[in-house]
């Protein structure tokens, strides 16, 4: 049978399973990249397993978002993952340094390898035909300790690509089309596939983001080719011992199929509040932009930036916008520098800021009430900037530079009147400074772990009971994001090595007396609809319930990284087998599962449950380990339970 490449990665590091769409399988994982948002909790947890080192080719530890130190928290977390990534035998990307997956991308990345990333945006190494798999922090630490990653086997879907991009449209406008036709479901269960003539047109950098943003399709990945393309860009990187090629067979076999002209493209601009709600640009030109940021997660690589400088050369920034640029790398940032394009930014009137994530986990650069911030970010969900009821678009670099210099939203394509499309290439040749990366020692086992006061060791889940007596403590509507259930920002973040505290925060921008009624009714449930889940992979989301007492979420469809997530800290996700049988539940109403053990561990899908004296079917869709791991009270249980 013709392979296509996702088939061919996932073959290739095949642990355990059969590759049959749903079913679950085991893969080898090679690279493991963790961010200091979630890695604190992660090193814990790897911490636990006991083990002298890490057992993969290459662990990467990065700290880019918690950024600012207001106080010692973020300072402390930082000397914590510095200490035990010397210990363990893990890469150390220090603060400025960079995004985890700009830099992975840069330094790391190997095509036909696999990466499982306590990022959701780790599929960035698509631009590298890396296989990069998003997951909470318990899955990458059970990577780390040479544990093969589990998951349902996706489905493949074939995007082909002809033509080539035209002038002011570049690869953000791809994935935007792509949010524009499938929306933010259209790529669950799926890795989204792209190859055809029209690959060959874009860089490793447009490839790098579009596969970003596959996370905002809901997608568990997205892959391109190895071409001369790719042996380019590692060339560039003195990385070109790395590179082999790599491609779907001719007339492979996909399970869906999709087909973009390139040539056929046009500005888009995706509108508040979701990354689906995708127009061109010349629908909403004409709107006042008081904010605009160019970087952090995505569009923060050396042609992003370029194409800003020069569009914005000899220009200024219109009276009353506030300009920023956060660059993916210090790398990116120094081959700027090189090429006059930091004094380009400054004498336009633009602020650079460190190399981090910065505004896009909600980590500063908060708009104002009532403001318009238009942003090169994968996300826009509601709040997630640090200001309620904000205003947040979703462009190219090409529009942000173009609506900064008029103050208004406007299609790129206007600036053709006036001057030439930059079209900005990458370096044939990058300044490397790796004086950001603190490599491996040989043998780490005399280095003392730093721990500070806020850092408080993982708590400790019950097993399941025999018989769930619960109540709703809250009922919720479709796509409740990772943003709604956990919020970041500068003030949760530095609390994620502190679950007693974080717990506080959840659900706080819904319904801040969520924490309150959770651990007053002792075993708590949540309703929600479609797509609860979606967005970040942050396993807080799943923890901190978990902590006040949740034991069982009923939906009408979980977002994949959020249903792994609460399998692993031992909350049941169950879905309701007639979705209008969600109108049923309200808040406070009493939930009854009798014999919930055994039905969980005898493998029956249909679970019935009792709402104020009412049966309603509900199914469990996991496989026959999960059902281990719940009966446990999470997988760390587990773990411990049956390796020691």
């Amino acid at each position: 049978m013709k392979q296509n490449l996702t088939t061919k990665i996932l073959r290739s590091h095949l642990v355990a399973g059969s590759m049959v769409p749903g079913s679950e399988i085991s893969i080898r994982i090679d690279h493991t990249l963790l961010q200091d948002a979630t890695g604190t909790m992660a090193m814990l947890e790897f911490i636990a397993m006991g083990l002298p080192r890490v057992k993969v080719q290459l662990a990467a530890q990065y700290i880019d978002h918690n950024l600012l130190q207001t106080d010692y928290k973020n300072a402390d977390d930082h000397a914590f993952l510095t200490s035990a990534a010397m210990k363990y035998g893990i890469h150390l990307s220090k603060p400025g340094n960079g995004v985890s997956h700009q830099v992975h991308l840069e330094r790391f990345g190997i095509p036909g390898t696999t990466l499982l990333g306590a990022d959701s945006h780790s599929p960035t190494a698509a631009g590298l035909s890396v296989l990069a798999i998003g997951a909470g922090g318990l899955d990458v630490a059970l990577a780390m300790a040479g544990h093969p990653f589990n998951l349902p086997c996706p489905k493949v879907m074939g995007v082909k690509l002809t033509g080539k991009l035209p002038d002011w449209v570049s690869g953000k406008d791809v994935i935007l089309e792509m949010l524009r036709r499938h929306t933010v479901k259209g790529g669950v269960s799926k890795v989204i596939e792209y190859y055809g003539p029209g690959v060959t047109s874009l860089s490793v950098t447009d490839r790098a983001s579009i596969g970003n943003m596959g996370a905002e399709l809901g997608a568990t990945s997205s892959i391109f080719p190895s071409d001369e393309r790719t042996r380019e860009f590692l060339v560039s990187q003195d990385r070109g011992d790395s590179w082999q090629p790599f491609a779907a067979d001719d007339d492979a076999i996909y399970d869906s199929h999709d087909e973009i002209d390139l040539s056929k493209l046009e500005p888009l601009i995706a509108c508040p509040s979701s990354p689906d709600n995708v127009v061109p640009v010349r629908d909403v030109a004409g709107i006042k932009v008081d904010q605009i940021i160019v970087g952090s997660s995505v569009n923060s690589s050396y042609r992003d930036l370029m194409t800003v400088c020069r569009i914005m050369d000899g220009k200024r920034v219109a009276p009353g916008v506030h300009f920023h640029i956060n660059p993916g790398s210090r790398q990116v940032l120094e081959n700027v520098a090189q090429d006059g394009g930091v004094l380009m930014l400054l004498m336009a009137g633009i602020s650079i800021h460190q190399s981090g994530c910065l505004g896009c986990i909600g980590m500063g650069q908060a708009p104002g009430t009532d403001q318009v911030s238009l942003r090169t970010f994968p996300r826009n969900f509601p709040g997630r900037s640090g200001t309620k009821g904000d205003k947040v678009y979703l462009c190219s670099p090409e529009t942000a530079a173009a609506s900064g210099m008029y103050g208004v939203i406007t299609d790129p394509r206007e600036l053709g009147k006036t001057c030439s499309y930059p079209a900005v290439q990458n370096p044939d040749k990058y300044l490397l400074d790796d004086s950001g990366i603190i490599f491996p020692l040989d043998d780490g086992s005399g280095v003392e772990i730093k721990t500070g006061p806020n850092i408080l060791p993982f708590p400790d889940f019950e097993e399941l009971p025999d018989s769930l007596q619960a109540t709703v403590v809250i009922a919720l509507g479709d796509n409740i994001t990772t943003d709604h259930i956990m919020p970041a920002g500068n003030k949760v973040l530095p609390l994620r090595s502190n679950i007693p505290a974080i717990s506080e925060h959840v659900f706080e921008q819904l319904d801040a007396d969520f924490p309150a009624r959770a651990r007053a009714a002792g075993s708590g449930v949540i309703v929600a609809g479609e797509n609860y889940g979606q967005g970040s992979s942050r396993e807080h989301a799943a923890i901190a319930p978990r902590y006040l007492g949740i034991r069982v979420k009923i939906v009408k469809s979980f977002a994949r990284i959020h249903k792994a997530n609460l399998v692993n800290f031992g909350i049941v996700p169950l879905v309701f087998n007639n979705p209008s049988d969600m109108d049923i539940f309200k808040q406070g109403d009493q939930i009854s599962i009798p014999d919930i053990r055994h039905l969980i561990e005898s493998g029956i899908t249909e679970i019935p449950l009792f709402v104020n004296g009412a049966k309603i079917l509900t199914r469990l869709e996991i496989s026959d380990r999960q059902r281990k791991e719940l009966s446990a009270g999470g997988t760390l249980n587990f773990v411990r339970q049956n390796h020691g």
